[in-house]
């Protein structure tokens, strides 16, 4: 949503990607904490015929510096190099002032098995915190890594981490044939990218299923919107809404049995439910204004969603079935597409702040805005599944990047392909571990 309501909308999509994109995607840590903790990871050491298809050390390293709330210590000043709890001095680790310590190692079993074991140790206490031995394949490696860091990361903060989780995003290709519009699926470090879809026409809106495994977008590849559901290992699709009209805006159901969605096969954009299996069709909303944006609270009691029904565009709430709808925002003169939180406590949204549009987060409890950006034009925030990050849109330097940002607002990561534009991200929740 921009300028006005109806942008979130069909009638103005195209004009939202406007610059060729790749698929290398880099990481810029622009702001962290003042004083991060000062953890040093060892590299882990290796038993095998071959160089190991990881560097697991080197993966975690990177997910907690990236989280914004770590310092790490460079091997150079390493006193020792240990791989198990029987080799670490802390008085080595004390000196060099390293508050935690993360040692391990991987040995080949053959058959693309691997042993993976890895130890976290508190320095000052001299006791270890955590300890795993996996058997993964090579394949396998570097989620493992990233579900080691989120192990490290809680033992730490006190807070799930959510480096073994996935983003969506939409890019455009350009060329002297027309434009390309992408959806893409990666790591939450941006590593392996995946396209789930290519169009002529432009994509938009991922949504993700609970369960992680599927997407839900929509797709104007006949020259209209459409929403589709595909899963998205087997790239298998269902074309869910394609009535006369807009067909918009899809979020899940926490059960992953249904979506709200936009639609204005009446004539109007209001908000419906449909059902996935029996494609039963509920509506829920009944008013002149543009409804639009829903997004479901995690307990599945609630939708939140944007209308302009008090002039410009606000936050309203109402019950699942379309009842009490309550309206949420009244800071300023627009505030739309709000994303939950995991624990159904706050919503991020897009607020318009001093001519610019910003991300903030919207306490349910006492109504209170919290603006955490300063940007001229931020977009599509999606919380972290721990609820810990913010991911979104913006514009650097005339294109579109996106840019995970903690929900203090003291942590800001900048994720961007080398050159072109990228739009649409959405946060995955948390997938199947090992």
């Amino acid at each position: 949503m921009r300028r006005t309501l109806a942008s979130v909308l069909a009638a103005v999509v195209l004009a939202a990607f406007q610059f060729p994109a790749h698929a290398v995607l880099t990481i810029e840590i622009t702001k962290g904490v003042e004083s991060g903790i000062p953890v040093a990871v060892v590299p882990f050491s290796w038993q095998g015929y071959q160089a190991p298809p990881q560097d697991i050390a080197e993966v975690i390293q990177a997910d907690l510096v990236r989280s914004g709330r770590f310092d790490a210590i460079p091997p150079a000043d390493f006193l020792s190099r240990p791989h198990s709890d029987k080799e670490v001095k802390f008085k080595d680790w004390r000196l060099i002032k390293a508050e935690a310590l993360v040692v391990g190692s991987v040995r080949e079993l053959g058959a693309d098995r691997f042993q993976v074991q890895m130890q976290l140790f508190d320095v000052f206490k001299g006791t270890q915190l955590a300890g795993y031995r996996y058997t993964v394949a090579g394949r396998q490696m570097r989620k493992l890594a990233h579900q080691m860091a989120d192990i490290i990361y809680e033992k730490l903060t006190g807070h799930p981490g959510a480096f073994d989780t996935r983003i969506a995003y939409v890019t455009v290709e350009g060329g002297a044939s027309g434009r390309k519009f992408l959806l893409r699926v990666a790591d939450s470090d941006g590593y392996g990218p995946q396209t789930i879809l290519e169009s002529w026409q432009p994509l938009m809106s991922p949504s993700w299923s609970a369960d992680g495994k599927r997407l839900a977008y929509v797709s104007f590849e006949n020259r209209r919107s459409m929403v589709f559901v595909q899963d998205v290992a087997s790239g298998r699709r269902t074309k869910v809404a394609s009535f006369g009209g807009i067909n918009s805006a899809p979020a899940w159901s926490p059960d992953g049995r249904e979506l709200a969605l936009v639609l204005s096969r009446d004539g109007n954009p209001e908000i419906y439910r449909i059902n996935l299996a029996t494609k039963a069709l509920r509506r829920l909303t009944q008013h002149h204004a543009i409804d639009t944006e829903p997004t479901w609270s995690p307990d599945g009691k609630h939708i939140v969603f944007t209308s302009d029904r008090s002039g410009g565009p606000q936050l309203y709430r109402m019950n699942a079935d379309g009842s009490g709808v309550k309206r949420l925002t009244f800071e300023g003169g627009y505030n739309a597409g709000a994303n939950y939180a995991h624990d159904g406590k706050s919503v991020t949204l897009v607020s318009r702040e001093k001519g610019g549009y910003r991300i903030a987060i919207l306490d349910l409890r006492n109504l209170a805005l919290q603006v955490l950006t300063d940007a001229r034009l931020d977009e599509s925030p999606s919380f972290a599944p721990n609820g810990q990050m913010i991911l979104y849109a913006t514009e650097e330097q005339g294109r579109g990047v996106l840019v995970a940002i903690s929900s203090d607002g003291r942590v800001r990561n900048l994720l961007k392909f080398q050159q072109g534009d990228v739009r649409e991200p959405a946060w995955s929740p948390y997938g199947t571990k090992l």
